[in-house]
């Protein structure tokens, strides 16, 4: 095989089988090495194995997948031991929930009346709530719906603290496509959003909140299995036919006309079955919409019949007509029931999940050898999908060839090619593996809180995420603005790769390079774009273009090659905004605020990393490490709650934001921005 030296480059070296791993020269073109693309199959066939379970957090194949990272780290000559004596850096994280083992049930009326209620019967705890005691009056809060713009507030003018709501799921007028809750993109409208209910009534100071399911839903559920009678019932007009018009003297045709009827005749008869037995108030199970750890109380969901006797019994009314006022006026029907209180006990623990980010070093040499590069790729992925699936309801494996199997063996890859150099790095040269990256950078950001090497002295962070579906030649980077040299640099470099570079200024953006871009690090991060397949089972091996990822790593390692031997270091610049390289849920339809989260962090509130330059929150004097508890009067206890309080605000409008800082409330004053 014929090899071509760059220029910067005096020999390349081989360990075991491997050859040198770029081929570049003054006016040539890349080449693609066998022996890159048989590791890197080599590798992502297995890392992207069913064996691994989808490396999702908390299965033993993430910890299989972190060995073998470790054991690459280690051949490849890199030094695993700075992590407190092995690659890795250790933490512990919440990562769901678990029914304890107390839960309790009660509604007490005039004069002692108490209905128990039995788990799993009439009533279930929902693993998004939190545990707690409570014994309180019993409030009717309709959907909890707060849309001032349309003139419908379940919740306003009545005073919740304190006391236990009952809660309509979904919205109003769930027919009307043209009315104020008419279905979004997502199939319903945000304000049926389970979390959106959860922080207006929480906001308001409910001590807990009983679901129940709306009365609508169940009876389209009905009409559907009844069409679906109706619909089996065509072919048996159409196979009774067939049986008619068969030749009387042709018993095979006359058999399997006739079979065809009773098969047409038993498909009716199961249709039939299945519409007299529609469950049309099913409690959602524990486990159902995750878990959140900052909840405002304890949350149940509780049958349409057990509540019935409470309304009837205080309102004159059922849920049904209750549900069909507000549909006829599109009025709330909030009361106090009268007399009627709630008494329970939820016991909701959380799970703690060990993880690890996994981490080997090259030193330097020489002047620059305490400046450090970070080059990284997560390694995990959403094992058998769940929340963070695009594929909602499936339990498959999900493999994550692309996502990031594919920035992990080039993250490997290149720990081979550089532990393959002779010539001493000028800077030392920093690979890690992050974990949890899907769960929201958790593994970049407990990095960047507990950094092995300073991040005052870290000089650059090169992160790869999705660099396996190289199609049409184009390689998508992010960061580019983050510092002066990126631009050139890359352009000069491409001159040989000949890729179709789309450069992307914005360092913040959903991948590991934004927890070090939030601490003022210059960012590059390499993207080959998003599929069909992204967060779904069928993100697979075969899918991947190999030669084109290999081209890819060529690239990444002389942009960091030149990195660390460059005399000057690549200097920081502020870019406004953030990257939307993946879909994230916060879409186009709420003002701009510009913060970046901070999703490692456990306190109560929505804890920031940082705010983009020049955005409103930094105008605001809102600052990196801040935790917002309140935003224009509505109280804040998680990421979801300052999502949904930021939706009911328009661009233009000055909102007050108090946020703790150093354990102290500070008030500020924002002007929201456009929709980003």
């Amino acid at each position: 095989m014929r090899i071509l030296l760059p220029r910067r480059t005096a020999s390349c070296l081989s360990v075991g089988l491997m050859a040198c791993v770029f081929a570049i020269s003054s006016g040539g073109s890349a080449e693609v090495v066998p022996e890159v693309v048989t590791r890197l199959t080599s590798d992502l066939k297995y890392l992207a194995s069913d064996e691994l379970e989808g490396r999702g957090v908390g299965t033993n194949g993430l910890n299989v997948a972190a060995d073998y990272v470790a054991k690459a780290f280690k051949d490849a000559g890199l030094n695993v031991t700075t992590a407190g004596g092995d690659p890795f850096q250790e933490f512990t994280m919440t990562t769901g929930a678990k029914l304890g083992p107390t839960n309790t049930l009660k509604l007490v009326g005039p004069e002692g009346k108490t209905i128990e209620l039995a788990i799993d019967k009439d009533f279930q705890v929902c693993s998004f709530g939190a545990s707690g005691t409570f014994n309180a009056e019993l409030v009717f809060g309709g959907y909890a719906i707060d849309a001032k713009d349309d003139k419908y507030q379940d919740l306003e003018g009545i005073d919740i603290k304190g006391k236990v709501v009952i809660v309509i799921r979904k919205t109003p007028r769930q027919g009307d496509a043209h009315g104020p809750f008419a279905a979004g993109h997502g199939g319903q409208s945000r304000h049926a959003d389970l979390r959106a209910k959860i922080s207006n009534a929480f906001g308001k100071g409910a001590a807990a909140i009983l679901f129940v399911n709306d009365v609508a839903s169940g009876k389209k559920e009905i009409e559907q299995a009844k069409q679906r009678a109706k619909d089996a019932a065509e072919p048996v007009v159409d196979a009774a036919a067939v049986l008619l018009a068969a030749d009387a003297n042709n018993a095979e045709a006359v058999k399997a006309a006739r079979e065809k009827l009773d098969e047409a005749v038993k498909k009716v008869q199961q249709q039939r079955d299945a519409a007299t037995k529609v469950e049309t108030d099913v409690l959602m199970k524990f486990g159902y919409a995750g878990f959140n750890q900052n909840a405002g109380g304890p949350i149940f969901h509780v049958t349409q019949a057990t509540l019935d006797q409470v309304l009837q019994a205080s309102l004159k009314k059922t849920l049904a007509a209750l549900e069909a006022e507000i549909d006829q006026d599109l009025k709330p029907r909030t009361a106090v029931l009268s007399g009627w209180k709630a008494e329970g006990q939820a016991s909701v623990e959380l799970i703690k999940t060990d993880v690890k980010n996994v981490i080997a070093v090259i030193e330097g040499q020489g002047e620059l050898a305490e400046e450090t590069v970070v080059v990284g790729a997560h390694y995990d992925h959403v094992g058998f999908g769940g929340q963070n699936s695009l594929a909602p309801g499936v339990k498959d494996v999900h493999n994550g060839a692309d996502d990031n199997g594919s920035g992990t063996v080039s993250l490997i890859e290149l720990a081979r090619r550089f532990g393959a150099r002779k010539e001493p790095l000028k800077r030392r040269l920093v690979f890690i593996a992050f974990t949890a990256e899907e769960m929201g950078l958790i593994g970049s950001d407990r990095y960047c809180k507990e950094p092995i090497y300073p991040l005052e002295k870290t000089v650059a962070m090169i992160n790869m995420d999705m660099v396996g579906r190289l199609k049409e030649e184009k390689l998508i980077v992010y960061g580019t603005g983050t510092s002066p040299h990126w631009k050139g640099q890359l352009e000069r470099l491409n001159g040989v790769s000949k890729f179709e570079l789309v450069m992307k200024p914005e360092g913040f953006g959903p991948s590991d390079q934004s927890s070090f871009y939030a601490k003022k690090i210059p960012v590059l991060h390499f993207f080959t774009g998003t599929h069909s397949e992204y967060h779904r089972p069928g993100d697979d091996v075969h899918l991947i273009n190999f030669d084109g990822m290999a081209r890819v790593v060529d690239m990444i390692e002389q942009v960091t090659l030149e990195t660390v031997q460059a005399i000057e270091k690549p200097q920081y610049v502020e870019v406004k905004g953030s990257g939307d390289q993946a879909q994230t849920r916060s879409g186009g339809s709420r003002p701009y605020f510009g913060s970046i989260p901070d999703l490692g962090n456990e306190t109560p509130g929505y804890a920031l990393s940082g705010v983009t330059g020049g955005g409103p929150a930094d105008k605001g004097g809102v600052k990196a490490a801040d935790v917002i508890v309140e935003f224009g009067m509505n109280k804040i206890s998680s990421l979801d709650d300052f999502d949904l309080a930021l939706r009911k605000f328009k661009s233009g409008e000055e909102v007050e934001v108090i946020v703790l800082r150093k354990g102290e409330r500070v008030t500020l004053k924002v002007t929201l921005g456009q929709p980003k």
